[in-house]
């Protein structure tokens, strides 16, 4: 396959059509057309649908710019490594991020590594939903406890636990009454919490009456009193110690693990070694307590 004509070939994908790509490129456009239909000629295959105004990448267009527009950009950060007879990170680092922690930490773990890599351009992106690294275009995923996979390997950078928690004034339910509670998505199932106390393991009868979306405001209704809480440590840790929440137990599930995931068939990069290490810096413990100081500092 010629590497050339596959370079330009994926520069009129990312461009979106023969006329942004030369501009962008300098190149002729009557060039890239060429290049790509000997591509074309080559594979056997049609990559692109050329309309009168439109380009659209076919099935296998989408298929072949998905595997190979990343190998290409490895390709051309190794040359610029070596050509400037070093390995410094630089170039584009895309990582996803879960909800939780790009609202508590990840914007100042984003400026302290801008400005500790400043050849790297950094592109962080919210959601908590599974993606395909290699089809998206990611360098690097940020997922709590995620599921095995085999394509990926990683490792984990921070520790977290769920905690029962209200306000001081919000009594314990006797004889098996359920008390009121703020919960994570639908209000409308009741149920109970179990949890581990210095007693031994107990459980708690409750009735959700506040669903909400985020963690972070399940923790401001439970501040506000409304009901008791099931919350990461790190989120509610600086208010155990101040008094104005009390913990009730330790909700008896398995630990919180945020791990940092990459593709297992690719040379880690540079930029993504740098990234890692940066996290490793910034919390060398990974530990609860470690993310609420690094949040409140």
């Amino acid at each position: 396959m010629d590497l050339l004509a596959l370079a330009d070939f994926n520069l009129v994908a990312r461009h979106g059509g023969f006329g942004r790509a030369a501009r962008a490129s300098g190149r002729p456009k009557a060039t890239l057309s060429r290049r790509v239909a000997e591509l074309e000629a080559s594979l056997g295959l049609r990559l692109l649908e050329r309309g009168a105004r439109t380009l659209k990448l076919t099935q296998e267009g989408q298929a072949l710019h998905a595997r190979t527009s990343v190998l290409l950009g490895e390709i051309d950060e190794a040359a610029a490594a070596i050509a400037s007879g070093g390995d410094r990170p630089r170039g584009r680092l895309r990582i996803s991020a879960p909800l939780l922690f790009s609202q508590t930490a990840m914007g100042k773990i984003a400026a302290g590594f801008a400005l500790a890599c400043p050849e790297v351009r950094l592109e962080v992106t919210t959601e908590d939903r599974g993606v395909d690294m290699v089809e998206e275009g990611y360098d690097l995923v940020l997922r709590v406890n995620p599921d095995p996979d085999e394509s990926l390997v990683g490792r984990v950078f921070l520790r977290d636990r769920l905690v029962i928690v209200a306000k001081p004034g919000l009594a314990r339910p006797v004889d098996g009454a359920p008390v009121a509670a703020v919960v994570r998505g639908s209000a409308e199932r009741g149920g109970a919490w179990t949890m581990r106390t210095a007693a031994g393991v107990d459980s708690i009868a409750i009735d959700p009456v506040l669903g909400l979306s985020s963690l972070m405001m399940v923790r401001d209704a439970v501040r506000m009193g409304v009901g008791v809480g099931r919350l990461p440590l790190s989120l509610v840790s600086h208010d155990l110690a101040a008094g104005s929440l009390v913990q009730w137990g330790d909700a008896d599930v398995p630990e919180i693990a945020l791990w940092a995931l990459y593709p297992s068939r690719r040379l880690l990069s540079a930029r993504v070694s740098a990234f890692l290490d940066y996290l490793r810096s910034a919390f060398p413990e990974g530990t609860p307590d470690e993310l609420a100081a690094y949040v409140a500092a």
